[in-house]
């Protein structure tokens, strides 16, 4: 029972993560350039299981209760990510991405660090897709196999994270080529704007 809820919940939290956004897109391109790479991995994979074991504890009841904070919550995620679409779309009509980091100075990993906190937590969705929709679905597991249902979502969510930052590294044969910098900086700019898009006009 404890083994079937946890497979549940790996495959549920698998379903919800591997999808194209915003904070993928963020972790890859993180992860080709090898630039704070295990920060990045544990800030996201540690913010989903924070926020998925408040689901399964029933906290993600309260998000119903507060439509003005999501709806805060949406414009700001708008305008971030916006903003980083934007720059995303300079950096392929320049082509200045590269293998190689930019040159660093000692607020770097400070910038990266904020930039994965907001990919994560100024996204509306994030908390429907971990406090309500596994909480709820947790509540379908009787007793401790509701838990083992939670665990088994936070698993995928390291396993995504840790794949997608670490196993970048195996493309970077491909992007040694600028043009394939362009076309990931272009299409990052293309998701961007599109989900900036849909935040502004309420599309869940």
């Amino acid at each position: 029972m404890l083994l079937a809820a946890s497979l549940a919940g790996f495959l549920t939290g698998a379903g919800l993560l591997i999808v194209i956004g915003a904070q993928n897109a963020f972790v890859l391109r993180q992860g080709l350039q090898r630039r704070h790479v295990g920060l990045v991995v544990a800030v996201c994979a540690l913010s989903d299981i924070v926020l998925i074991l408040c689901g399964v504890a029933g906290v993600g009841a309260l998000v119903h209760t507060w439509p003005e904070l999501l709806q805060a919550l949406r414009f700001a995620a708008a305008a971030f990510i916006g903003w980083y679409g934007l720059m995303a779309a300079r950096r392929a009509w320049l082509g200045t991405s590269s293998l190689v980091p930019d040159s660093e100075d000692g607020n770097s990993r400070r910038r990266v660090l904020l930039a994965a906190l907001a990919f994560t937590f100024l996204n509306p969705h994030v908390y429907l897709d971990t406090m309500v929709l596994v909480g709820s679905v947790s509540t379908g597991y009787p007793g401790i196999a509701q838990w083992a249902f939670g665990l088994g979502a936070c698993a995928a969510s390291v396993a995504w994270f840790a794949t997608l930052g670490f196993g970048a590294r195996l493309l970077q044969p491909v992007f040694r080529n600028p043009r394939a910098w362009r076309a990931l900086d272009g299409g990052i700019a293309v998701v961007m704007l599109a989900l900036c898009v849909l935040l502004l006009s309420g599309v869940k």
